[in-house]
This record gives structure tokens, C-alpha cells and sequence, in this order.
């Protein structure tokens, strides 16, 4: 089996919540994960970098930032693909690598990484800062549709989660 293979054995069995097959797959696969992260051809690292999600590391998101800067556009997109896996559970993932997402969504010269980087944000607080940025992209002209039209759409759900938050402190929580 392959890192590939494991992988896509990690997602399975996260998906069907077996949390200890998960986690004895986990601890075969570190050292494996680890050192594709750092190989010097960028497929291998693309796959370790989105192996970093579908085997749920939280512990390596400090890998997965070095991926937020890789000069490989696939291995940004893997690393990215892996940052909104973790976020879907654990919102503090974003708040972590929130400044780096916010260069990627407004300056990665790959624009599906930058669509990514985007979706990425959906899971993470609604922070003020980040609605301003995507509404600004979204009504940028500069930008392709694409690009926009999904600004545009998380934009709009980071707003609706900021007032259903703002709602429920003002009526204590209930």
C-alpha cells in the first residue's frame, strides 16, 4: 500500500467514525507523511499534503502552512484541500492560518487555488475582516467570475453565521 492508498483508507474509516482504526493507521503512516512533505518532487508532495486531512493530523498543521507556501500550485491546492477537512470539525484551524489564507484568496497567481483558499474560510468564525475582504473581491471587476461568484457566496453565509451569532448574545444565548 501506498501513501495514496492509506490515505484514502484514513478517510474511510474517518468518515465511518472508527476513531481507533484511524488512529493505529495514523501512527504507521507518520513518518511516511512527514517525509513526502519535505521529498523534493511536488506530486509527492501534493499527495502528503492532502494525506494530512484525510488522516485527521491536527498535530501537523504547521506542515500544512509550509504547503500554504509551496511554489507548486498543487501542492498549495493539496495543503488547502486538507486545512478545510480539518476546519469542518474545528473552526480554530482557520482562526490559525487565517493571515495566510487571506494572502492566498487576494494574491495566489493560480486562481483555483485561490478559489480554494476561499472555501476554505467558510468553516472558520465569521471574522470581520474576511467578509470585507471576500465582499471586496466579489464585487471586483478585475476578478474572473469564477472567482467572484464564490466570494460572493461565502461572503454572503459568513454574514448570515455573523448574525445568527450577533442574534444569539443579544437574546443570551437562547
Amino acid at each position: 500500500m501506498n501513501l495514496a492508498e492509506a490515505a484514502a483508507h484514513a478517510q474511510e474509516l474517518a468518515d465511518a467514525g472508527d476513531e481507533r482504526e484511524l488512529a493505529n493507521l495514523r501512527r504507521h503512516w507518520e513518518d511516511e507523511v512527514e517525509g513526502a512533505a519535505r521529498n523534493g518532487d511536488y506530486r509527492v508532495r501534493a499527495v502528503a499534503y492532502r494525506a494530512i486531512g484525510q488522516f485527521r493530523f491536527r498535530q501537523k498543521l504547521e506542515l500544512l502552512e509550509r504547503g500554504l507556501e509551496d511554489e507548486s500550485p498543487a501542492c498549495r491546492g493539496s495543503a488547502l484541500v486538507s486545512i478545510e477537512m480539518l476546519s469542518r470539525d474545528s473552526p480554530g484551524v482557520i482562526n490559525t492560518t487565517r493571515r495566510t489564507l487571506h494572502e492566498l484568496v487576494g494574491g495566489d497567481p493560480n486562481s483555483a487555488v485561490r478559489r480554494l483558499a476561499i472555501v476554505c474560510l467558510k468553516n472558520g468564525p465569521a471574522a470581520r475582516e474576511t467578509i470585507a475582504v471576500l465582499r471586496g473581491l466579489a464585487e471586483s471587476d478585475d476578478e474572473d467570475k469564477q472567482l467572484r461568484e464564490t466570494a460572493e457566496k461565502i461572503a454572503a453565509l459568513l454574514t448570515k453565521k455573523a448574525n445568527v451569532e450577533a442574534n444569539a448574545r443579544r437574546s443570551g444565548g437562547r
